[in-house]
C-alpha cells in the first residue's frame, strides 16, 4: 500500500485496527511511535547500485489502555511528517515488535489494515546464475480431476 491510499482509507474509518499475518489483532491500545522516510542505498550481489525509499510506521503497545489512536490523529501525524520530511506517495513499511522487530508490508481488507509478510530476494538472479523457477500447475487449473486421473492421461 502506498501513502495516499492509506490516507484515503483513514478518512473513511472511525477506528484503526491492524491485523498480523497469523490473524490476531495488534492490541487496540497501540501507538504509532514513528512516521518516517527510510532511504536505502546499496549494491546488490550482481554489482548494481540501487536506491529505495519507503514510508515507515512503527507500531508500539504499552500498558496505556486509556488512549486510543484515532484515524484523524494518525492523519495529522502523517501530514506533518509529509511536510517536514518531504515524504511523497511512497510504499509503506510497518515495524512491529514480536520476538524481534518485524517488518511488514501493508494492505487493507475493508475493515482492518493487514500487516503482510515481506520476503528477502536476490535482485540479480541473472548475474548470479540463479535458475528461473519452473511454472507450477495447480489442480484447479486442470480441466477436471477425472480427465487428469484417467488411465489414458499418464498424469497419476
Amino acid at each position: 500500500m502506498r501513502l495516499l491510499e492509506l490516507k484515503s482509507k483513514l478518512q473513511q474509518l472511525e477506528t484503526i485496527a491492524f491485523k498480523l499475518p497469523n490473524g490476531s489483532l495488534v492490541p487496540n491500545h497501540f501507538h504509532v511511535t514513528e512516521v518516517g522516510k527510510i532511504s536505502k542505498d546499496f549494491i546488490d550481489c550482481g554489482g548494481t547500485v540501487r536506491h529505495e525509499e519507503v514510508v515507515n510506521f512503527q507500531l508500539w503497545e504499552a500498558n496505556d489502555y486509556d488512549h486510543r489512536l484515532h484515524p484523524e490523529k494518525l492523519l495529522n501525524i502523517i501530514e506533518l511528517s509529509e511536510k517536514i520530511l518531504n515524504i511523497g506517495d511512497l510504499d509503506i513499511e510497518v515495524e512491529y515488535q514480536g520476538d524481534t522487530i518485524g517488518k511488514y508490508n501493508l494492505d487493507f481488507d475493508g475493515e482492518n489494515f493487514l500487516l503482510t509478510t515481506k520476503q528477502t530476494d536476490c535482485l540479480a538472479k541473472d548475474n548470479c546464475g540463479v535458475p528461473k523457477s519452473k511454472p507450477r500447475v495447480r489442480l484447479s487449473d486442470l480441466k477436471s480431476k477425472t480427465e487428469c486421473c484417467t488411465s489414458e492421461s499418464n498424469c497419476c
